[in-house]
């Protein structure tokens, strides 16, 4: 944690073989076929998001049921499945009260770097033990997770497809039609066209939204969005790129979506946030930064400020039903599929993404 980049040369992931001891009570043995690249990862590499290391990354990946733990009910061996980075208990509060993204044994294993049930299953050849990142673990030919972590899919869903429903999918489309519950033909925007951005955009785009804006760095990514269903995009580097989205819309929109993970895009999405409008955020900023905002505005103007983990999901329920909207035309989740690499360009491919050249690079296993 903490390499400089360039990460191609820096290295700060390394390949190697490990042990990998058998699925546990509850737990699943997982053959991962794909995984996506995901700026929780990178969160990690950079510090941002600092976690206990030795670490394997990934929790954005899509594979087949090797073998079951004890008292596992709910797959069988054959199953393909995709992985949720928060699992849920199904009995602290949030769970009960219907909010399984906010589980609190989910989120103290999490931190800690094991399974749900607090056990660790990775350790290197010298017998030290590894951790697991948000429980899943999605960079090595295989992974012992919780079953709370999984969701069963169709089989004739291609892997790299399937992956990006796990956290891109999940968490972009889950901000629009969970955290927002946004209405239909509403003025949006969204700042920061990642693969989460970019899903949230197409979510608000089955909302059919009646001005949709699209604000990034990347020139690249800002003409994808409007192939995606954009009304009007801005660069988010113009100094007067606030000011134009107000004028663009009469005053700012409904509902602005901050997707890139940084205090200053979350300023503007604020910035471009009418009267009575919703601010939402699913970017995650390195734990001290701070967001500042005068405090009269939040009465005055009505506005509302939301956060947004996991896409307020409830990952059995919403993943299924997004992919019936993939299949069906609404929810073109495979544009974001920018790049197919290997495993032993992952560090590069991380150097890509820290650049934002990428939108979603997925790893494929054989």
């Amino acid at each position: 944690m903490g390499a400089t980049a360039p990460y191609a040369v820096s290295k700060p992931l390394a390949i190697e073989e490990i042990e990998l001891a058998p699925p546990g009570p509850g737990e699943v043995l997982v053959r991962m076929r794909a995984a996506g690249l995901c700026h929780s990862d990178l969160s990690v590499i950079d510090g941002n998001r600092p976690r206990p290391m030795p670490m394997v990354l990934g929790h954005e990946g899509a594979g087949v049921v090797e073998a079951l733990g004890d008292g596992v009910r709910d797959f069988a061996v054959g199953d393909h499945v995709v992985t949720a980075f928060v699992p849920s208990c199904g009995q602290c509060a949030p769970c009960a009260g219907g909010r399984p993204a906010l589980c609190e044994p989910g989120a103290t294993s999490n931190t800690a770097g094991t399974l749900l049930s607090g056990e660790r299953r990775l350790q290197n050849a010298a017998g030290k033990p590894l951790n697991h990142h948000l429980g899943v673990s999605a960079f090595a030919e295989f992974a012992v997770v919780a079953s709370e972590s999984l969701v069963k899919v169709a089989r004739d869903l291609p892997f790299d497809e399937a992956a990006v429903f796990g956290c891109a999918v999940m968490t972009g489309v889950g901000a629009v039609i969970n955290t927002a519950a946004l209405p239909l033909e509403r003025s949006v925007a969204v700042v920061g066209l990642g693969g989460v951005g970019l899903a949230a955009l197409l979510g608000a785009r089955v909302q059919q939204s009646a001005v949709l804006i699209a604000i990034d760095l990347s020139a690249a990514k800002l003409a994808l969005a409007t192939e995606l269903g954009a009304t009007h995009v801005f660069n988010a580097a113009d100094p007067d790129c606030a000011a134009q989205v107000r004028e663009a819309t009469r005053g700012g929109v409904e509902y602005a979506f901050e997707m890139a993970g940084s205090v200053k895009a979350m300023a503007l999405a604020y910035q471009i946030t009418r009267r009575g409008g919703t601010t939402v955020t699913a970017g995650l900023s390195h734990p001290s930064a701070m967001f500042s905002i005068p405090h009269v505005g939040i009465v005055a103007e009505e506005r509302t400020i939301k956060g947004s983990y996991l896409g307020s999901a409830v990952p059995r329920r919403d993943i299924p039903r997004y992919i019936d909207w993939y299949r069906a035309g609404r929810l073109p989740v495979d544009r974001l599929l920018s790049e197919h690499l290997a495993l032993d360009d992952i560090n590069g491919a991380f150097d890509r993404l820290a650049r934002g050249e990428s939108v979603r690079q997925v790893v494929q296993f054989a």
